[in-house]
C-alpha cells in the first residue's frame, strides 16, 4: 500500500506531463431564412433538422479522416510522441498504426453535444498552449467546410436530377405540341370549338326557317289543292331546308364518332396535355434555376459562441484528484486482500 501510494503520489505529483486544455464552442446556423423559417414547425416536430446536421459534424470532427487532416497540417504525431513527455501520457511511436493513432487521438479530442441549446462543445489537449488552441480552431475551421461541401453535394445531386426532368419535360412538351398541330393538318380545322358553334348557329337557323315553311304550307293548305303551285314551291323548299339540316346535323354528330363535336374533344383533350406539358416545363425551369443558385450559396455557416482560447494553465493532468483516486484504490484493494487473508486463516483454524 505504502509502495504503490508513494509511486503514484510521484508519478501524479512530479513526473505526468502538463496538458493545456482548448475550448470551443459552436452551433449550425443556415444562411436561408425563408427555408429556415418555413421549416422550424416541422423541425421541431420530427427532430431531425439541426440535430442530424451537428451529429454528422461531431462524428466528421472524431472521425479518422479528421485526424489524418489535422496530422498532415499540425504534425500531431511529433507533438504527441516528444520524448520529453512522460512515458504513460505520451504517443509511444510516432509511426504508430492509424488505429492505435486514432485510438489516442479520441484520448485526447472530445467533442460533445448539447441536445437541448443544440452546441458542440470541441475541447483539445495537447502539450503546449498554442498546440491546444490550433487543434481546436483548425476542428472548427474543417467543420465549416465539411458542412457546406455535404450541402453543396447533395445541391449538385438535386441540380442533376432536376436538369433531366426539364430535358424529359421540354422532349414531352414537344411532342405535345406536334400533337396538336398534325391532329389539326389531319381534320384541317385550326378551331373545332369554333367550327361546332358557326355549324349549331347554321342548323339552329335552319330548324326556324324550316318550322316557318311549314306555317306557311298549313296556312295555304287551308284554301289550295296539294298540286297548286304555292304549295308545290312551299314543298320543294321544306324538303331543301330538311335536307340541309340533316346534313348540317351529321356534319356536327354523326353516329360513328366522325362528327366535329368529336374532333372538338379530342383536339380539347390534345390541347389540354400541351398546356399541362407547358406549365410543368415552365415550373421545372423556374425549379432548376432555384437549385442553381442554392447549389452556389453558402447554405449553412458554424457559428462560433466561444472562440478557441489560449490556455494559461494545464488543467490536465487532475493531479490532487488523481493522487487521491489512487490513494482510495489501493486503501480499498488492501482492505478486500486483509479480508481475503482473515477469511482463509479462519478457514483453516
Amino acid at each position: 500500500f505504502r509502495l504503490f501510494s508513494l509511486i503514484s503520489g510521484l508519478y501524479w505529483g512530479a513526473i505526468a506531463s502538463d496538458r493545456y486544455v482548448s475550448e470551443a464552442h459552436i452551433y449550425l446556423q443556415k444562411t436561408n431564412a425563408m427555408q429556415q423559417s418555413s421549416a422550424d414547425l416541422i423541425s421541431l416536430l420530427a427532430g431531425s433538422g439541426g440535430n442530424r446536421d451537428l451529429l454528422l459534424l461531431r462524428d466528421h470532427l472524431l472521425s479518422i479522416d479528421m485526424m489524418k487532416l489535422l496530422d498532415k497540417d499540425l504534425h500531431l504525431r511529433e507533438h504527441f510522441s516528444d520524448r520529453r513527455r512522460d512515458l504513460l501520457s505520451r504517443l509511444w511511436s510516432m509511426d504508430a498504426p492509424d488505429e492505435r493513432f486514432q485510438r489516442y487521438y479520441l484520448s485526447r479530442i472530445d467533442v460533445t453535444y448539447d441536445d437541448y441549446a443544440q452546441v458542440l462543445t470541441i475541447t483539445a489537449q495537447a502539450y503546449s498552449p498554442e498546440m491546444a488552441r490550433a487543434i481546436a480552431q483548425k476542428m472548427v475551421t474543417e467543420g465549416e467546410k465539411y458542412m457546406n461541401a455535404l450541402d453543396h453535394k447533395t445541391a449538385h445531386d438535386q441540380v442533376s436530377y432536376i436538369e433531366q426532368q426539364v430535358s424529359a419535360l421540354g422532349v414531352r412538351m414537344v411532342a405535345a405540341r406536334k400533337a396538336v398541330l398534325a391532329y389539326q393538318d389531319a381534320h384541317g380545322l385550326v378551331s373545332p370549338g369554333n367550327a361546332v358553334e358557326s355549324v349549331s348557329a347554321i342548323a339552329s337557323r335552319l330548324d326556324a326557317e324550316l318550322s316557318d315553311l311549314m306555317t306557311k304550307r298549313a296556312a295555304l293548305a287551308g284554301y289550295l289543292t296539294p298540286a297548286a303551285p304555292d304549295i308545290v314551291q312551299l314543298d320543294s323548299q321544306i324538303a331543301a331546308v330538311k335536307s340541309q339540316l340533316q346534313a348540317e346535323r351529321q356534319r356536327m354528330a354523326a353516329k360513328r364518332g366522325g362528327g366535329l363535336n368529336a374532333v372538338a374533344e379530342e383536339q380539347g383533350r390534345l390541347e389540354a396535355e400541351a398546356a399541362l406539358a407547358d406549365d410543368m416545363y415552365k415550373t421545372a425551369l423556374v425549379a432548376l434555376e432555384t437549385a442553381r443558385v442554392e447549389s452556389t450559396r453558402k447554405i449553412k455557416s458554424v457559428a462560433v459562441l466561444q472562440s478557441a482560447n489560449l490556455p494559461v494553465y494545464p488543467l490536465e493532468p487532475r493531479r490532487i484528484y488523481n493522487i487521491l483516486l489512487s490513494l482510495l484504490a489501493a486503501a480499498m484493494l488492501t482492505g478486500v486482500l486483509h479480508l481475503l487473508v482473515a477469511i482463509i486463516r479462519d478457514h483453516r483454524d
